[in-house]
């Protein structure tokens, strides 16, 4: 168990604190919109209907899709896109998908590499490009998720003020939506832009997101 706990450390760290930030989230969340009812003058709700809510399900999920968004674009931009001296960037001279024999594929795989890496058919394309493929595939299932949550706790909301409730269809192309979705793409973009150029220059030691503080600046592709 000790050595499970140590070789899975980050993933159980993160995960562990994902869990706890949710359930401070639900209650956080539940106390606000217990408040929001009783200023409309309406009947307040248990914790776990709310947990269950649809107003709980969009704030959760426009959260996840953006998420996701990031770190496919970031999956996807990184095989062509580079920044000098940021160890978020491969080398200047490896933009694009590079060589078999670089990426270890075909008859370049090793003893050790995953068997659909040594394959030589649609098994190696598809595996090639796996992260980037789930990655869009659960931005695209978490916006899924917030557009039916969201069209829900929309209509609550205008039936609240003796509104007629809206379309699935008619709330994707509402300013709510894509309210929604732009506020979280813009910052997690602004986050991957600033990761990027801050790392050139700055320097956290022991972490792999960042360069060996003695690297120089314009050190490319180098992790810590």
């Amino acid at each position: 168990m000790r050595n499970f706990i140590h070789d899975n450390g980050l993933t159980l760290g993160f995960g562990t604190a994902f869990l706890v930030v949710l359930a401070a989230q639900a209650i956080a969340g539940h106390a606000e919109f217990n408040q929001q009812l009783a200023v409309d003058g309406l009947q307040q709700i248990g914790f776990g209907s709310y947990v269950t809510s649809s107003d709980f399900a969009v704030d959760v999920t426009e959260n996840w899709q953006s998420e996701y968004l990031q770190f496919f674009l970031y999956v996807f931009g990184t095989v062509w896109l580079l920044q000098r001296g940021s160890p978020e960037s491969k080398e200047l001279h490896k933009a694009g998908p590079e060589s078999d024999r670089e990426q270890r594929v075909g008859e370049h795989a090793g003893p050790d590499s995953p068997s659909w890496a040594r394959k030589q058919d649609w098994r190696q394309a598809v595996f090639s490009r796996s992260l980037g493929v789930v990655m869009a595939a659960l931005f695209l299932l978490s916006w899924l998720a917030q557009s039916i949550a969201g069209v829900a706790a929309y209509d609550e909301q205008r039936l609240r003020q003796l509104q007629a409730p809206i379309s699935w269809g008619e709330y994707l192309i509402s300013a709510d939506f894509w309210s929604r979705s732009l506020q979280n793409w813009q910052s997690e973009l602004l986050a991957v832009a600033s990761m990027a150029i801050l790392s050139v220059y700055l320097r956290q030691r022991g972490s792999p997101e960042s360069k060996p503080v003695g690297a120089a600046h314009m050190s490319t592709g180098v992790e810590g």
